[in-house]
C-alpha cells in the first residue's frame, strides 16, 4: 500500500483566497516554559486544500457534519488537462473520459495549477469547467470532484454558477496538490473533513491509497 498526499500545508503565509484572511497560529503553551506544547489556531472553513459542502451555496442544503462519513472516501480517477491551452473545460473534452465517471466516485482534475501555489498566477486564468460541461458532469453519480485550483469558478464569478449546478449533486474538493504523483486510476481518495458543526465547508488532509 501507498499513501499520497495531495494537501498543501496551513501555516499563516499560505495563500488564500482573496478577501479571506489568513490563518491565524499561536503558541499558547511551550514546552520550555509550560512542559507541554499547545497551539491556538484562527481559521476559515475554505482555507487551504478543502471541501465545500452543499451547504456552502444552496439554501438549507446538507452540511458535512450531517453527512454519513463514508462520504468522503471512495474509488478515485485523474483527468490530465495539463495540455489543455483554453482555460475552459468543455463537454466535448470530457466525454472521451465518460467510463471514468460512470466507475468513479471521486474524480480529480488535473490542471497542474498547484505548481503556481504561493504566486499571483495561482489566481489567475486557471481552468475551470464550462456551464454545459458542469451539468454534464452533474449527470454521474459521483460523491465529489476535486482540482488543484483556487476554486471551480472564475475569481470574478460573485454567483458562482458552476459551484451551484456541481454543489446540487456532489461535494467539491479546491487546492489540490500532487496530483500528477498519481496513477489514472486504480486508487482510493480520501477527503475527510473536520466534524464542525453545520460546517458549509472544511480544511481536510486529502489523501490517495494506491
Amino acid at each position: 500500500m501507498k499513501i499520497i498526499d495531495l494537501s498543501h500545508t496551513i501555516s499563516p503565509v499560505m495563500p488564500v483566497f482573496p478577501g479571506d484572511d489568513p490563518p491565524v497560529i499561536v503558541n499558547r503553551a511551550v514546552i520550555d516554559e509550560d512542559g507541554f506544547a499547545e497551539k491556538g489556531i484562527t481559521l476559515g472553513t475554505h482555507v487551504g486544500t478543502h471541501i465545500d459542502a452543499p451547504a456552502h451555496i444552496i439554501p438549507n442544503a446538507p452540511t458535512l457534519d450531517r453527512m454519513p462519513i463514508d462520504r468522503f472516501v471512495g474509488k478515485g480517477s485523474v483527468i490530465d488537462l495539463t495540455e489543455m491551452k483554453n482555460p475552459e473545460v468543455d463537454t466535448a473534452f470530457l466525454k472521451p473520459h465518460e467510463p471514468l465517471f460512470k466507475t468513479s466516485e471521486f474524480v480529480l482534475l488535473h490542471t497542474g495549477w498547484s505548481r503556481f501555489w504561493g504566486q499571483d498566477k495561482y489566481f489567475r486564468h486557471y481552468p475551470i469547467l464550462s456551464i454545459e460541461a458542469a451539468l454534464w458532469v452533474r449527470s454521474f453519480g459521483l460523491k465529489g470532484i476535486g482540482v488543484d485550483a483556487i476554486s471551480v469558478d472564475e475569481l470574478e464569478a460573485a454567483d458562482l454558477p458552476i459551484h451551484k449546478i456541481l454543489l446540487e449533486r456532489m461535494l467539491i474538493i479546491e487546492n489540490l496538490t500532487n496530483l500528477d504523483k498519481l496513477p489514472k486510476t486504480g486508487f482510493t481518495f480520501s477527503c475527510f473533513p473536520l466534524k464542525l458543526e453545520n460546517a458549509d465547508a472544511s480544511p481536510i488532509r486529502a489523501a490517495a491509497i494506491i
